[in-house]
């Protein structure tokens, strides 16, 4: 039998790293707590607003 293994580890750090860089950025600007906690909820779909921003850069939307 063969066996193929999927490892997606770097994807996760990176990720990760972007979380954590996204969450800091966007609860150092928050003026209040509920700004913070959306901050926060913005920090966990980082790449959604990243490939939003490059679409528009690249003229595709």
């Amino acid at each position: 039998m063969k066996k193929e293994v999927h490892s997606n580890a770097p994807s996760g750090a990176v990720y990760g790293l972007g979380f954590i860089g996204a969450a800091i950025y966007f609860i150092s600007q928050a003026t209040g707590f509920w700004v913070g906690v959306l901050g926060f909820l913005k920090a966990i779909v980082w790449p959604a607003f990243l490939i939003y921003d490059a679409f528009k850069y690249l003229g595709m939307q």
